[in-house]
């Protein structure tokens, strides 16, 4: 038999490069141990009454092929504060030297959680009881994310990486269902289910996957996940021994609908469902072929400036500031403050974000605050609708981050939210085209 024989260049140009991964997954329970103030909901404080089921920060750590760690972390909570990321960022890098760029902080945006720290302070106005069930809380969570960080890492071993999409229909554009004078203005969702797995020697052992859809199903006086809660217990159950992941997308626009309130019971069962419908979304593609991930994963981090339009003048706040009363009380006193201790509030607020490439089959690209729907679309349309997944809720719950469309239609999510989260005004009409220069100088690095 003839043998092609190759010089010995020649076979180690032909022979495919391979991309090894490690991969550890991590849960900790952040069930409150006391009745705590629920977080998401403005006006009279809402103290728990009961536990549904347990809320938890899960967390993935990804080692490639030279070594570098990243970790993602996601939380059934509403958010995170500045002040809090900067904390776990810096304790991610003092223990395990973790850069800011390969540490992504995701939040459900649950609105079934206790509050943390000063995350949406203007909201609340707490007794001093409820604040040091808060603080005690807030305590939990930060050793929580040390855990849960640590933890990843410890379990890395060697796994292979999977991505596909799937599809779930329980998001409805919710600036249509607002009430009559909202019913003509367009109402784009994002269906994707994009659903990225963790397996070693075939063994399912984590699944990420995200929606973009407010996590509102729920608004009682109990602790629970809402949808994406009830999605991570089934798919926890129909997979033993894996680790399901909620990721929230660009959900800043989209509620799940209907919603029943009023009636506990039935809320809850509505929710479950919901729940159950984007597990199974999951369930398919995971039964179904995904395409392999290979590394290395590059990751990068930036930031722009958003500007803000002028808020009102020191005096008219002054002169509306006694005829109010709770949150809209508290947000002109806080731009009072603002003017008589520098000079007028912020022009500006700054937006970082964070773009993982895994390879060249999948990029992930993590916004900041509640990121509308439109910014997923526009994404995906430029840069791949099968290889991009688009996040908002990381980093900072800064505020509603509308396009330029939403911003010019005006509303909740392009106005009217901005005074609750302590800024003057709404964006100026560069808030769309900042982020977009951003994402794609850190797409081209």
């Amino acid at each position: 038999m003839n043998r092609l024989c190759l010089p010995a260049f020649l076979v180690l140009f032909f022979v495919p490069r391979v991309f090894a991964w490690e991969a550890g997954l991590a849960r900790v329970d952040i069930t409150p141990k006391e009745s705590v103030p629920l977080a998401g909901y403005g006006g009279k404080t809402r103290m728990s009454e009961r536990v549904d089921h347990p809320i938890w920060l899960k967390a993935l750590a990804l080692r490639d092929e030279s070594g570098a760690i990243s970790v993602l972390v996601t939380a059934d909570l509403v958010g995170l504060s500045e002040k809090m990321v900067t904390r776990i960022s810096a304790s991610a890098m003092e223990k395990h030297g973790l850069a800011r760029e390969r540490l992504i902080l995701n939040t459900s945006h649950n609105h079934s959680c206790p509050v943390t720290e000063d995350v949406l302070w203007l909201y609340y106005d707490f007794a001093p009881a409820e604040a040091e069930a808060r603080n005690r809380y807030t305590g939990q969570v930060y050793r929580a994310y040390e855990e849960v960080i640590s933890a990843a890492i410890v379990d890395l071993a060697p796994a292979e990486l999977t991505y596909e999409l799937g599809l779930a229909g329980v998001a409805v554009n919710r600036r249509r269902s607002r009430g009559p004078e909202s019913r003509a203005l367009p109402g784009p969702v994002d269906q994707d289910v994009p659903v990225l797995a963790v397996r070693s020697e075939g063994r399912l052992r984590g699944v990420a996957f995200g929606y973009s859809c407010h996590t509102t199903a729920l608004g009682g006086l109990s602790i629970n996940g809402d949808y994406a809660g009830f999605a991570q217990i089934e798919l926890e159950r129909s997979n033993p021994g894996a680790v399901a992941m909620f990721v929230q997308n660009c959900g800043g626009d989209a509620n799940p609908l209907p919603r029943i309130r009023g009636k506990d019971a039935e809320a809850v069962s509505l929710a479950e469902r919901y729940g159950l419908i984007l597990a199974e979304a999951v369930n398919q593609v995971l039964s179904g072929a995904m395409v392999p991930l290979e590394g290395p994963l590059r990751a990068a981090m930036g930031e722009t400036s958003l500007d803000l339009e002028p808020g009102l003048p020191l005096a008219e706040l002054r002169e509306r500031t006694p005829n109010l009363n709770g949150m809209h009380r508290r947000e002109f006193e806080h731009f009072i403050r603002q003017y008589e201790t520098s000079g007028e509030p912020p022009g500006s607020v700054h937006y970082p974000v964070q773009v993982w490439r895994f390879g060249e089959k999948l990029t992930f690209i993590a916004l900041t605050g509640e990121t509308v729907v439109d910014y997923s679309l526009k994404f995906k349309d430029t840069h791949g609708w099968n290889t991009t997944w688009v996040c908002g809720y990381n980093n900072d719950l800064l505020c509603y981050v509308p396009s330029l469309r939403v911003l010019r239609e005006g509303g909740y999510e392009g106005t009217l939210g901005m005074w609750e989260y302590g800024h003057r005004a709404p964006f100026t009409e560069t808030v769309e085209e900042r982020i977009t220069e951003l994402v794609e100088r850190l797409m081209a690095e």
